[in-house]
C-alpha cells in the first residue's frame, strides 16, 4: 500500500469528509506557497509526457486529464493543483450570488466503492470573489475553467438572466466556460436540461461572455446529467451543436445508488446527493459514446464519472472524449495520481496503432464502423 493509502486508511478515512478535504486542500496550498516544497512538488508530480500534449477548445494543455469542478469550488488553489501535474483546473461551481450551500454533513464516503456522496448546494464566495481571484493569477499559469451555476434563491423563471451574469462578471477571466445544469443538488436544476430550457440559457450565457470579452470568444460547454435518457442524450447534443457550443462534459453525479457494494443501511443514512466515483464509471461511458454517435467531432467532448486508472481513462478517449477529468479518484489515490494517469496513457499510447492522442479520440467508433 502507498504512503497515502496508510495516511488515508490511518487519518483521513476517519475524518469529517468535508473537514479532511480542507486539511488536505490546506496542505496542498501551503506546499503551493513555499518556493523549495513547490519546486518539489512541481518536479514530482507534473507531467513528463510530451506525447501526450493537446490542443482543445482552441486551447494548448500539456496533456489530456484535468481536475473536475468541485475540488477547488473558489479558485483559491489553482497553481498548486496544477503542480500535482493536473493539465487543466476547472473551478467551481459559482454562482452570481454568493451562498453557503447546504446544512452539514453533506459530504459522505462510501468506501468499499471508492465513491462520494454529495449535497454540498453549490457552497461559493460568489461570481465577484471568484473573478477577482481569477484576475490576480499569473498570466503564464495553468489552463482554468470555470463551472456556473443557478443561485439558489433565484426563481426558475430567472435562471437564464442568473447564469448570464455570473458568466458575465467571470468570461473575461476563464479559458472556458461550463453551464451546470445537472448537479442534483438544487431544487429545479435538473430540468433545466429540458432542450425547451436550455436552448434560452445557453443564448443567455452565450451573449453575456461574449459582452464581457469583446474580441475574444470564450469557449462554452455545457455540463450533463448521467440520469438522462438516451433521446434526452441526443437532444442535448442536438442543441450543443445547433447552438454553436465548443462542447459537452459527460457527466456529472448521479442520483442512482444501484448495485453498491457498500451496506444499504450506510447507503440509506448519507441520505440525498449525487454519487460520483467508480461506480459512474460504465453510465457516463455510455453517455460519452452516445454523444460522440451523435455529434462526432462537431462538439469537443470531456469524459468524467468514475475514471480511477490509466485504462478508465483510455477508454474515454477511445469513446470520444479529447479531454479527460476526475476527483473522487483524487480522495481515494492522492497526490500521486495524476502523474500515474498520465504515465498509463503514454504507455498505452505508445503500445496503439495510433501516432498521437488526437488519432486515438473516437477510434472505437471508427472501428466499429469499418
Amino acid at each position: 500500500m502507498s504512503a497515502y493509502g496508510l495516511l488515508f486508511n490511518a487519518v483521513l478515512r476517519r475524518l469529517d469528509p468535508e473537514r479532511a478535504h480542507r486539511a488536505a486542500f490546506g496542505l496542498i496550498r501551503a506546499a503551493g506557497r513555499v518556493p523549495g516544497p513547490r519546486a518539489v512538488v512541481r518536479a514530482a508530480y507534473a507531467p513528463a509526457h510530451p506525447e501526450l500534449r493537446v490542443r482543445a477548445l482552441g486551447l494548448d494543455l500539456p496533456g489530456p486529464f484535468g481536475l473536475a469542478a468541485g475540488f477547488d469550488k473558489n479558485a483559491v488553489g489553482i497553481g498548486p493543483l496544477a503542480a500535482l501535474g493536473f493539465d487543466f483546473v476547472e473551478v467551481g461551481t459559482v454562482t452570481a450570488r454568493p451562498q453557503p450551500g447546504n446544512e452539514r454533513p453533506r459530504l459522505f464516503r462510501l468506501a468499499p466503492d471508492r465513491a462520494l456522496v454529495n449535497r454540498m448546494g453549490f457552497n461559493n464566495d460568489g461570481a465577484d470573489a471568484v473573478a477577482a481571484r481569477l484576475a490576480r493569477r499569473p498570466g503564464h499559469g495553468p489552463v482554468v475553467g470555470v463551472n456556473i451555476g443557478k443561485t439558489k434563491v433565484v426563481p426558475e423563471a430567472e435562471a437564464a438572466a442568473d447564469y448570464a451574469a455570473a458568466a458575465e462578471r467571470l468570461a473575461a477571466h476563464a479559458d472556458y466556460l461550463v453551464v451546470n445544469v445537472s448537479s442534483p443538488n438544487t431544487p429545479g436544476l435538473r430540468d433545466l436540461q429540458a432542450t425547451d430550457r436550455l436552448r434560452p440559457l445557453l443564448a443567455a450565457v452565450r451573449a453575456a461572455a461574449d459582452r464581457a470579452t469583446p474580441g475574444r470568444r470564450v469557449p462554452l460547454l455545457v455540463k450533463i446529467a448521467p440520469d438522462l435518457a438516451d433521446e434526452d442524450v441526443d437532444a442535448v447534443a442536438d442543441l450543443a451543436v445547433e447552438a454553436g457550443l465548443d462542447g459537452v462534459i459527460a457527466t456529472n453525479t448521479t442520483v442512482s445508488r444501484d448495485g453498491l457494494a457498500t451496506d444499504p443501511r450506510t447507503v440509506v443514512s448519507t441520505g440525498a446527493g449525487g454519487l460520483s466515483g467508480a461506480p459512474l464509471r460504465d453510465r457516463s461511458l455510455a453517455v460519452l459514446r452516445r454523444l460522440h454517435a451523435r455529434a462526432g467531432d462537431r462538439l469537443t467532448l470531456v469524459g468524467v464519472g468514475g475514471i480511477e486508472t490509466a485504462d478508465d481513462a483510455w477508454r474515454r478517449i477511445l469513446a470520444g472524449a479529447t479531454l479527460i477529468q476526475g476527483y473522487s479518484g483524487f480522495v481515494y489515490a492522492g497526490p500521486g495520481w495524476a502523474r500515474a494517469i498520465h504515465r498509463g496513457l503514454a504507455e498505452r499510447l505508445a503500445a496503439s496503432p495510433y501516432a498521437t492522442l488526437a488519432d486515438a479520440v473516437g477510434a472505437e467508433g471508427r472501428d466499429r464502423t469499418r
